[in-house]
């Protein structure tokens, strides 16, 4: 039994998220009646993190800018830099980050807030009193991190590229103008059922996915914690790490998918 244990484990770390994910979204028509708390969570998720979001966007759209920009003025390419932030940052560098950032904050605190709540009884009052857990403390949180992921991905994408202009105009001799209008180019062609340009959608709907499994993934950690403060500090872990992972498997696959035509 011994060593069936971490295979146990293992099919109970991914199986309770997706549990609590399909209970979840069989109780989206109650959320008209908790937009209060969903509003709530909105503003702790998305309002509260904008600063760290957009410095960590801004740093890494430099970065991109310089270490390409390094490469292609070898080739007397550096006038493309624009178009290599851009689609970096709308692809995957936006949502990715976006998502790390939400994973190590929102979602460590969804586990924290919920695994005190279990370790001190807090759910099993809950249970007894005929209130469901799901309907009023995970739903909210998930509908709200659902809604924040893309917003504030759209806020890292725009200011890692204008971060990455800024570098490409002051470090790498290429005019503002120039380096916004390949940037623009290169995110302009619509793709062929959503009208809208295919790498801004892609990121967003990466960025739209990473919320449902970070405050799954959370939430779920949370109501599993056990043992008191120690167990609270495992589930935090847990669902930091958890997340991360989940997170880089998805954009994988979500990426194939994409733009396998």
């Amino acid at each position: 039994m011994s060593l069936l244990r971490p295979i146990f484990a293992l099919s109970e770390g991914v199986g309770h998220p997706i549990e609590v994910l399909i209970q979840a979204i069989r109780r989206l028509p109650a959320a008209p009646a908790r937009k209060g708390p969903i509003a709530d969570h909105l503003y702790s998720g998305a309002v509260q993190g904008i600063h760290v979001v957009l410095l960590v966007g801004l740093f890494i759209g430099m970065i991109v800018s310089l270490q390409t920009g390094i490469e292609l003025s070898r080739i007397g390419q550096q006038d493309q830099i624009g178009t290599v932030v851009a689609v970096t940052m709308a692809r995957e560098m936006g949502p990715f980050i976006t998502a790390t950032i939400l994973a190590a904050t929102v979602g460590s605190s969804m586990a924290a807030e919920l695994g005190t709540m279990a370790v001190s009884d807090e759910l099993a009052a809950l249970e007894v009193m005929s209130v469901d857990r799901i309907r009023f403390l995970v739903m909210p949180r998930l509908v709200a991190l659902a809604i924040a992921a893309p917003l504030l991905t759209i806020l890292c994408d725009t200011i890692g590229i204008f971060g990455g202009g800024f570098v490409a105009q002051s470090q790498l001799n290429v005019t503002f103008q120039l380096y916004l209008d390949s940037a623009i180019d290169a995110l302009r062609t619509p793709a062929l059922t959503i009208p809208l340009p295919k790498d801004v959608y892609a990121g967003l709907l990466k960025a739209f996915v990473f919320g449902i499994l970070v405050a799954s993934i959370g939430c779920s950690a949370g109501l599993r914690a056990t043992g008191g403060a120690l167990g609270v500090g495992h589930a935090t872990r847990q669902a930091v790490r958890d997340s991360i992972i989940a997170i880089i498997v998805s954009n994988y696959f979500m990426t194939w998918f994409i733009y396998q035509g």
